[in-house]
């Protein structure tokens, strides 16, 4: 192949789109795709002391999302804020705004939806002293559980520099806003004219009485907030009236009650406004039960059971070695690497009596895929310790990656077909780069043909991967190289035993006409690339892309011209190619509606939490974790989860069919993978109830699945 100089660039300006959002994120604005949170300041006269100074931490939910106040409710976690503050600088505790109630089936939480500010009263003491630029620096560790059906935690790490002299006064109004959300106290007199707000209790009762409303809430229908947690059951039964200018309510007491508290702190709400009051607390708090003992002997097992053991970690660390090894090696069958390993095979023919010239080239070829795989899995470790929710394959979750990949192989295949040759482009002192630099042209072979194995997983890879993104680092990174070890063993093999080169027939045309056979595998992976975008991007993303490459190759083929035709045809060429990108280039990147699930289709979407759902309801679940660019997850798709005696095994058992699709990045998918120490897809798992969950081999038999869920 020539040049492997040329598409390794390319495939270094294809790798450039990989999600890097968390590295390169604004210091004071942190975005998922579920919420943004952003770090505001209110100083209207500067810091200084005395003067009024907030800070605030400001979430914008994603439509169906919310986060949790004070107090969470029936689950959930409260917003944590740590401050990092100049000296003489102190932050008091979140002025939480009034919460809302929040219904999940019988349970009730207490949060926040839509956006929300949470301000933070700073005071500044006469100590202070502003930095020699003249500013404070404010730094903010947050974080912060967002909630829909499923729950992720998330947590940003943010940085203001506040002019100490000048007003910082831009989000003033949001400020303002949030202070008159707060709940008001309620009305007290210290002279007994006014009665006090009580909580009373009476058996697994709280009859709460709260005095001193206004009259704008008398008559109204008030919600209720304790901000002690664990004392009342948030989504149980509860009534409430008016008598008179009190307001009064009977509560639940929660059956698992973690505070007995004398005053209770309580917020009440409505539609006119929110208020405040301190409940004195009278009568005896039920007892609560006791939490099981352990027996000492039982405690002593227990502990004895969670002792490290490194001679089982070490045997699964060899077992994973194992398996990235034959993984590796079986990547070498997958259609998109074959034709690179069989040319550099082939090319032996030419110069087969240079043995030393052979194994240079097979140690070249070698230290390109092992470097190449350390590099992709070490982007990963890091990517996943920044907070990324990724695993194996995840380059191939960004449209702009496919479509790259996609302009990759379009140009290899024209090039094995014979449209071109690099050397027809370049001036001949690059062109000749390849015969004066044969060792780096073998390393960059290397990478190229792990840039495209890459989305693969064979047999046993996926075990190996899912154990390395528990490891420390460098047992996971030394899993990826031999990985890659695996993948470049049949080359280097070949290039240091002297019989491989006299198995092969002796140079001549049938070596042009086996490089031309090549591009057709390269050609299928476009076709494939194309299908795969059109999952991403729907119908017009793949009609975009094969516009964009029909023109790219209308663009190749009329750089081969010469004289006048060539300057001309060029020229309409790359106008072309232009006019396309422009104007459906953006089709590429766009996500793909959601379609329906036909009728007849008896797979379902999988959301997090659905398995534990239907196995609680008594019904078995099979699914399938797949991305439409995995080529092993659409094979056993096609074969043996398309078989009508399987399928016919599923709905004899009444099983449950969830498809967990993770073509795109989602980060519930990727949890749900960690939790089965998997990190790529396929994966398959069968849940029954009261049993643990079955992980079943990479590549299904029709024996292996009908045995799983009959057991």
């Amino acid at each position: 192949m020539n040049l492997p100089r040329f598409l390794a660039a390319l495939l270094v300006a294809a790798t450039a789109w990989l999600p890097l959002s968390t590295l390169a994120q604004d210091k004071a604005v942190v975005s998922t795709e579920r919420t943004r949170a952003e770090l505001l300041a209110h100083a209207p006269d500067g810091v200084a002391p005395g003067k009024p100074l907030w800070l605030g931490l400001q979430i914008t939910h994603q439509p169906g999302w919310h986060t949790y106040w004070k107090n969470p409710g029936d689950s959930g976690l409260p917003t944590q804020l740590q401050w990092t503050l100049p000296a003489g600088v102190d932050a008091a505790d979140i002025a939480w705004p009034a919460p809302k109630k929040m219904f999940i089936g019988p349970l009730a939480n207490y949060g926040y939806e839509g956006i929300v500010l949470l301000p933070v009263p700073v005071t500044v003491a006469q100590t202070f002293k502003p930095s020699l630029l003249g500013d404070a620096e404010i730094r903010l560790k947050a974080s912060w559980l967002v909630c829909k059906q499923e729950c992720i935690p998330e947590e940003g790490t943010f940085s203001l520099k506040l002019p100490v002299r000048s007003t910082t006064a831009l989000h003033g109004a949001a400020f303002e806003a949030a202070l008159a959300a707060q709940p008001r106290a309620v009305a007290t007199s210290g002279d007994g004219r006014l009665p006090d707000s009580t909580a009373r209790i009476d058996g697994v009762w709280l009859d709460v009485t709260v005095q001193g409303l206004p009259v704008s809430a008398r008559g109204r229908k008030l919600d209720f907030f304790p901000e002690t947690a664990e004392v009342i059951e948030p989504g149980g039964a509860w009534t409430q009236e008016w008598s008179g200018a009190a307001w009064r309510a009977r509560v639940p007491l929660s059956p698992h009650r973690g505070a007995s508290p004398t005053l209770m702190p309580v917020v009440v709400t409505s539609d006119a406004g929110a208020w405040r009051a301190d409940l004195k607390v009278a009568g005896t708090w039920p007892a609560v039960a006791a939490p099981t003992a352990v027996s000492p002997q039982l405690e002593a097992a227990l502990r004895e059971a969670a002792a490290p053991r490194p001679s089982t970690m070490s045997t699964s660390l060899a077992a994973a070695l194992l398996g990235a090894l034959l993984g590796g090696l079986i990547l070498n069958l997958m259609p998109c690497v074959f034709p690179v390993l069989a040319i550099k095979v082939v090319g032996f023919t030419r110069h087969a009596d240079d043995r030393r010239g052979h194994r240079i080239s097979g140690l070249a070829y070698t230290a390109g895929v092992v470097s190449s795989f350390a590099a992709l899995g070490a982007a990963m470790l890091a990517l996943r310790a920044a907070g990324e929710q990724l695993g194996w394959g995840f380059q191939l979750q960004s449209p702009a990656v496919v479509a790259a990949l996609a302009v990759l192989f379009t140009l290899v295949a024209l090039n094995l077909a014979g449209v071109f040759e690099f050397r027809s482009f370049l001036p001949s002192r690059v062109a000749t780069l390849e015969a004066r630099h044969p060792v780096a042209n073998s390393f960059l072979t290397g990478v190229l043909a792990v840039a495209i194995a890459s989305p693969c997983t064979a047999p046993f890879m996926g075990a190996s991967l899912g154990l390395a993104i528990g490891l420390p680092a460098v047992q996971a990174l030394l899993i990826f190289m031999v990985l890659g070890l695996g993948m470049a063993l049949p080359y280097l093999a070949a290039s240091w035993i002297p019989a491989v080169a006299g198995w092969l027939p002796r140079p001549g045309a049938w070596m042009d006409t086996f490089r031309r056979l090549m591009a057709f595998p390269m050609f299928a992976t476009v076709a494939w690339l194309v299908w795969v975008l059109g999952q991403q991007s729907g119908i017009d993303g793949a009609g975009a892309l094969l516009a964009m490459l029909v023109a790219l190759s209308m663009v190749v083929w009329a750089l081969t011209l010469r004289g006048r035709t060539r300057a001309i045809l060029a020229t309409v060429a790359l106008l072309g190619l232009g006019t396309v990108a422009w104007s459906t280039g953006s089709a590429i990147t766009r996500s793909a509606p959601v379609a329906a699930a036909a009728a007849q289709d008896r797979w379902q979407p999988w959301t997090a939490g659905r398995v534990e759902q239907l196995v609680a309801g008594g019904q078995p679940v099979f699914v399938d974790f797949t991305a439409a660019w995995c080529v092993t997850c659409q094979y056993n798709k096609r074969t043996t989860l398309a078989r009508q005696d399987v399928m016919a095994d599923f709905q004899a058992r009444n099983f449950a069919l969830l498809r967990a699709d993770w073509t795109r990045r989602d980060p519930a998918i990727t949890r749900a993978l960690a939790e089965l120490g998997r990190n790529g897809v396929p994966v398959y798992v069968v849940y029954k109830p009261g049993k643990p969950p079955v992980v079943l081999s990479e590549v299904l038999s029709v024996e292996e699945v009908r045995s799983a869920i009959a057991l």
